[in-house]
């Protein structure tokens, strides 16, 4: 089987040190300067999660055998990872791993982050879920949420989110798309590599990612809601959501277009490759952006698919942030002794970030609307509301 451990040209983003600059005015709450020079403290921690259930972590190794793998026709049927977050019965066991320290090392080589910490020191982040825990929950109870990360990412990059909704009596679904990031252990023990990273340059290379990970989405959800799973019957499957971040929240929005199980979606700062039919998307979608995502600024693809969403829709935009903002790639700068940029300090960013996508779920799944989507609010002044009309978020 091909491997390859080439870092990505156009695409690849240090995993640690975001991107996209800050433009938005800054609130004083967040102005914690970063140190530039910061210690390796040798461990990250992610912030505990607020929800009354205890978290259980699965993993389920399924193969599409309806289709080859798109980037590694030689590895024959699609093979995907998927990590599942849930109410668990029990708060006693081991806390699940982050990650490998395999998949530690060969995440930061890729993403070329130099850091005088050793190369597993991501596997070492402390969690709150507790891996195998039985699930908990009435029959068809439980709300399902798919969530599909950044290019080169593997889904544990979005564990703090995944941890916070389980705790709020979701299950989560974070599927690895396999040949897409640094690293992915398969079935077997194998580790895949970003082979698709060959192709990254390639003319329509965004938009042929965004459809197969369409297509990993839909046959997640359809063993997801058949019997893959010891907890597949506590799945509610007329309550189905999407959330991503960067290529992923590109990726919701091709979930949605493509299969109607996909009830609502939210977009973490990714730039919209899958095109919404002339016909409209009348689901409700939250864009969630750092300062670039501004209306009338750098990328477009939103004021473009605005005109298109005709069902509820809201744009935030997170002053201070950047485009890693949404994950849990800020909490990990003093364990690596590397600094950000950003103004939003990890911890408030995470809380952001958990507080509206909680938010937004809650209302269009289990119809409970709240004033947090409908303004400004001064529990959380670094969000703000954006106004395609006026070209501006205020």
């Amino acid at each position: 089987m091909k491997s390859t451990s080439i870092t990505c040209r156009a695409l690849a983003l240090a995993v640690v040190l975001a991107a996209s600059a800050c433009t938005a005015p800054v609130q004083p709450r967040s102005a914690v300067p970063a140190s530039p020079t910061p210690r390796p403290s040798g461990v990250a921690a992610l912030p505990a999660p607020t929800g009354r259930h205890p978290v259980g972590h699965d993993i389920l190794h399924l193969t599409d055998r309806s289709r080859t793998d798109p980037w590694e026709p030689a590895a024959g049927a699609r093979a995907l990872r998927v990590t599942l977050w849930y109410p668990a019965r029990t708060r006693e066991g081991a806390a699940a791993p982050y990650m490998s320290a395999k998949e530690s090392e060969l995440l930061l080589k890729g993403g070329r982050v130099g850091t005088a910490a050793a190369w597993d020191v991501l596997s070492r982040t402390r969690t709150h879920a507790i891996k195998d825990a039985p699930p908990a929950g009435e029959p068809g109870s439980l709300p399902l949420v798919v969530l599909s990360p950044g290019w080169t990412k593997p889904v544990s990059t979005l564990t703090a989110l995944a941890e916070e909704l389980a705790s709020q009596g979701y299950v989560v679904a974070g599927i690895d798309h396999t040949y897409e990031s640094y690293a992915t252990t398969l079935a077997d023990g194998r580790i895949a590599e970003c082979v698709a990273c060959d192709f990254d340059t390639d003319f329509g290379f965004q938009s042929r990612v965004v459809r197969s990970r369409a297509a990993d989405v839909s046959f997640v959800l359809d063993r997801l809601t058949g019997s893959a799973w010891s907890g597949s019957g506590l799945i509610d499957p007329g309550r189905i959501a999407m959330v991503g971040q960067s290529l992923g929240g590109a990726s919701t929005i091709a979930a949605m277009t493509g299969d109607p199980r996909v009830r609502a979606g939210v977009n973490m700062d990714g730039t919209t490759y899958a095109r919404i039919p002339k016909t409209g998307l009348a689901r409700p979608v939250l864009f969630l952006g750092n300062p670039a995502h501004t209306p009338g600024g750098r990328d477009l693809s939103w004021e473009r698919d605005w005109k298109l969403l005709t069902g509820w829709k809201r744009w935030l935009v997170f002053s201070g942030g950047e485009h890693q903002s949404f994950t849990d790639t800020p909490l990990m700068g003093t364990a690596l002794g590397l600094s950000s940029t950003a103004v939003l300090t990890g911890p408030r960013a995470v809380e952001l970030t958990r507080t509206y996508v909680t938010a937004f779920l809650d209302r269009h799944l289990r119809d409970r609307p709240g004033p947090l989507l409908e303004g400004r609010s001064a529990a959380y002044p670094e969000v703000t509301f954006c106004s395609v009309a006026a070209k501006s978020c205020r």
